[in-house]
C-alpha cells in the first residue's frame, strides 16, 4: 500500500484528492493508498445526502466565514479544522478480503483501527456505533466510505486537540444520531485524544503496510473535481 502524507491548500481541493484517488484505483490506474491531512481551516462538511439547512447552522457559518462542502461519502455533518487529523483508505475490492459490503468493510476498518489506538492509549477503544470510535462511550472518530466497482473509499477523523465548542455553535444537534448518543450534545458527545498526530500516522502506516511513498498526485483530476464539483454551489447545497 502507498503512503501519502499530503495537505492541499484549500477544503475543496482535499476532499477532490480524495475521490481523485478513488477514481484511479477504479480505473486501474493506482495502488491502494493510505493518505493523511489535517486542515489548516475551519469549515463544515455534509455527507452526500445531507440537507444543509437541517445539519448546518447556516446564519453562523456565513457570519463566522465557515465554508459549506460536501464530500462524496455518506455519514454525518462534521466541523472540520487544525487539531483534527483526516485520514482516507483506497482499497480494492476482491473476494478474497472483507470488503463486499458496506457493513463487513466498516467492520473490518474499524476492528484495525480500534485495536491500534487501543495500543496508543494503552486501554480500551470501543466501536459502539457502526461507523464510530469511542473512548469512554465518547466519539473521538467518524467514517464513511465511498463504493464503486472495483475499489473503494473509505475516510474519516480522528480528534486530537480540536475546538469543540466551536462544534456546538456551528452544527445543531443531527437529525439521526446513534443510540449510544442518547441525545447528548455535542460537548459531551465527542472528546478529544489528545495523542500527537505523528504517532497516529505512525501506528496506522504500520497496521496497515502503507510504506512506499505514493509516487504521483494526480494535481490534474484534483484540479477538475475542484472546480467542477467541490466548489461548486450546485453541488455543496443542493440539498
Amino acid at each position: 500500500m502507498n503512503y501519502c502524507d499530503l495537505t492541499l491548500a484549500t477544503p475543496e481541493e482535499n476532499l477532490a484528492c480524495d475521490e481523485a484517488l478513488l477514481e484511479l484505483c477504479e480505473e486501474g490506474l493506482g495502488d491502494e493508498v493510505l493518505r493523511f491531512w489535517e486542515p489548516v481551516q475551519y469549515f463544515v462538511v455534509v455527507g452526500y445526502a445531507n440537507k444543509v439547512a437541517t445539519e448546518v447552522n447556516v446564519p453562523f457559518c456565513r457570519q463566522q466565514g465557515l465554508p459549506i462542502r460536501r464530500r462524496c461519502s455518506g455519514g454525518g455533518t462534521v466541523l472540520q479544522g487544525p487539531g483534527c487529523l483526516n485520514y482516507a483508505l483506497i482499497l480494492r475490492i476482491d473476494q478474497s478480503r472483507p470488503l463486499q459490503s458496506v457493513s463487513s468493510t466498516n467492520r473490518f476498518v474499524l476492528e484495525r483501527h480500534r485495536a491500534v489506538l487501543g495500543g496508543l492509549l494503552q486501554g480500551p477503544v470501543q466501536t459502539p456505533g457502526p461507523t464510530d470510535l469511542a473512548l469512554g462511550g465518547r466519539k473521538f472518530s467518524g467514517n464513511a466510505q465511498r463504493r464503486k466497482r472495483r475499489a473503494l473509499l473509505f475516510h474519516g477523523t480522528f480528534l486530537l486537540q480540536f475546538d469543540l465548542a466551536l462544534v456546538e455553535q456551528a452544527l445543531p444537534m443531527p437529525s439521526k444520531q446513534p443510540d449510544y448518543r442518547a441525545n447528548r450534545s455535542h460537548s459531551h458527545f465527542l472528546v478529544n485524544l489528545a495523542v500527537p498526530a505523528p504517532q497516529v500516522k505512525s501506528a496506522l502506516s504500520r497496521a496497515w503496510q502503507a510504506a512506499a511513498p505514493l509516487a504521483e498526485i494526480p494535481s490534474e483530476r484534483i484540479g477538475l473535481l475542484t472546480r467542477d464539483k467541490y466548489a461548486s454551489p450546485g453541488w455543496n447545497l443542493k440539498f
